[in-house]
């Protein structure tokens, strides 16, 4: 096939082959996905940023969050963390239409809430599939990977080195 285009094949001809060999056609007709579900009529991801890990069920109702047995309101009481863990359900265009239950471990408050904006993400993809493009788009299915770096022996913090003294 390389050989045909290299010695001048045009353009129409590599379609034609291409067409044929069911490329493109095949590779953009996206798989359809099924709905995850279990038998309370949920859907369950975990969603990770830096070392809070979230654990998150959702399921339709009237836009309730409960966080660790609290409401989101009282666990998350900065704005901007509210503002966060909405995130989702404003790009999807699925604001007050679904109920959240999670716990989440570890980390501080905002990694907690970078943890649940990613497991209700996926979540939601999982519930209802067709949102997934959405979601993608706007990068909340992406896990964030930046961590705190490690200490290292011989320095005082990860790269910060003890003050150097000439005398």
């Amino acid at each position: 096939m390389s050989e045909q285009v290299s010695r001048g094949g045009s353009l129409a001809e590599l379609k034609d082959m291409v067409s044929a060999a069911g490329g493109p056609a095949a590779a953009e007709a996206a798989p359809v996905r099924e709905p995850k579900r279990d038998a309370q009529g949920r859907s369950y991801a975990t969603g990770r940023r830096k070392n809070a890990v979230a654990r998150v069920w959702v399921k339709p109702g009237k836009g309730e969050m409960e966080v660790n047995g609290k409401p989101a309101s009282k666990y998350f009481a900065r704005p901007v963390l509210r503002m966060l863990i909405a995130q989702p359900f404003l790009v999807a265009d699925r604001y007050q239409q679904f109920d959240v239950y999670a716990t989440v471990v570890g980390g501080g408050l905002s990694g907690q809430a970078g943890a649940l904006r990613h497991g209700i993400s996926r979540a939601l993809t999982y519930y209802e599939p067709g949102l997934r493009p959405l979601l993608k788009k706007a990068g909340f299915l992406t896990r964030d990977p930046r961590v705190v770096e490690r200490k290292k022996y011989g320095k005082m913090k990860a790269r910060r080195s003890f003050q150097f003294s000439k005398r």
